[in-house]
């Protein structure tokens, strides 16, 4: 079990902590239910450090991204980030990631913990150009700010005036003390906020004047589950539950990160699938009423057949009902379309939405 540079610190704090993803990662400090709400509200802080960074660079950077992404790497200028796939051989996702241009030709690539190893070998294996690889992932740490309040709060540690960063862009400067950090205008909650790129030995030192600066606003430290309510929220995809090696990037509703505009791998099929339509749809639904839709629970139709299973699923603290995700067959997809959750003995009636659950 791999601990982040911060595991000390959530310990002291009295974080429940539990292994995810290879890591000793805290999971709540307060309660879900009120680390979720200061992140809605006001300002929390997530130690995300177990998440990989790959550097990619040289001449031939850009054409080992576009080789391997489903986005259009080319449409971005340094100081702006993209979110896109990794697409493997056989119409599934062998992860989703972020791409930053840092320099003319050096990119960074922040891939979730659990595909380290896999997303790494992966990207090499299709380096036959010979683009410049590194692994910095047990390097460097990732601090997640998020909330309403967190550029007001966060102003007093940076020159940078934080208003100016729009969403997905970034830039490299000083940070609580420290020259050239990353801040990112990025995140996965739904709130606004930044995410902080550093290395280990300086994340501490982030940490707690972060917490200084934020003090006034109602700054707190968020595990990791109530970080799963707040993207679920927002239907945004989990990869391990909503997305994986056998759902392709159509069906999971990212065709708008699926840019054809140039050649990637398996580009040629899953053209061929946007252009047909697909059997089957990543779908968000409200359950009618009470009860808690869990991952892999049987979604149901009228007659009680089978016709998909909850990919995510959570009491929304945010909406006060159960939400969720799930795959059904094309003909169960539509917005107001009815459907029912088996919940132990019970089917429980449950309508399509449109994504985002939350509405701020």
């Amino acid at each position: 079990m791999k601990n982040t540079a911060l595991t000390s610190t959530h310990e002291a704090l009295g974080a429940k902590m539990v292994p995810f993803s290879g890591y000793n990662m805290p999971v709540q400090y307060e309660g879900v239910n009120i680390e979720h709400e200061t992140v809605r509200n006001a300002v929390g802080v997530f130690d995300i450090s177990h998440m990989g960074e790959f550097l990619i660079e040289g001449k031939h950077a850009l054409e080992l991204i576009q080789k391997v992404s489903s986005n259009d790497a080319f449409k971005l200028t340094i100081g702006k980030a993209q979110y896109s796939c990794l697409p493997n051989d056989d119409g599934g996702i062998i992860d989703d990631l972020i791409i930053y241009k840092i320099k003319e030709e050096t990119y960074l690539l922040v891939v979730n913990a659990s595909n380290i190893d896999k997303d790494w070998n992966w990207i090499q294996s299709k380096n036959s150009m010979g683009a410049t690889m590194r692994n910095i992932s047990e390097d460097y740490s990732l601090l997640a700010i998020q909330g309403p309040k967190a550029i007001e709060a966060m102003q007093s540690i940076t020159s940078h005036d934080l208003s100016a960063i729009k969403f997905y862009n970034f830039v490299v400067d000083d940070f609580a003390g420290i020259d050239h950090v990353i801040i990112s205008a990025t995140g996965y909650t739904g709130s606004g906020g930044f995410e902080i790129y550093c290395k280990n030995s300086e994340v501490k030192q982030i940490w707690d004047k972060v917490f200084e600066a934020g003090a006034n606003f109602g700054i707190k430290p968020i595990g990791l589950a109530a970080r799963d309510t707040l993207r679920l929220e927002m239907g945004y995809c989990l990869y391990g539950n909503d997305i994986n090696d056998s759902t392709s990037p159509i069906e999971a509703g990212l065709g708008w990160i699926t840019k054809f505009t140039k050649e990637f791998t398996n580009s040629e099929a899953l053209k061929t699938e946007k252009e047909r339509g697909t059997d089957r749809k990543l779908i968000a639904f409200e359950l009618d009423e009470r009860g808690i839709p869990r991952h892999n629970y049987d979604i149901i139709d009228s007659n009680g057949n089978k016709i998909g299973i909850v990919t995510s699923g959570t009491m929304s603290p945010s909406l006060g009902k159960g939400i969720g995700l799930g795959y059904v067959p094309t003909v169960f997809s539509t917005i107001d379309s009815k459907i029912n959750i088996q919940i132990r003995k019970k089917a429980v009636s449950a309508t399509v939405v449109k994504l985002p659950f939350y509405k701020s």
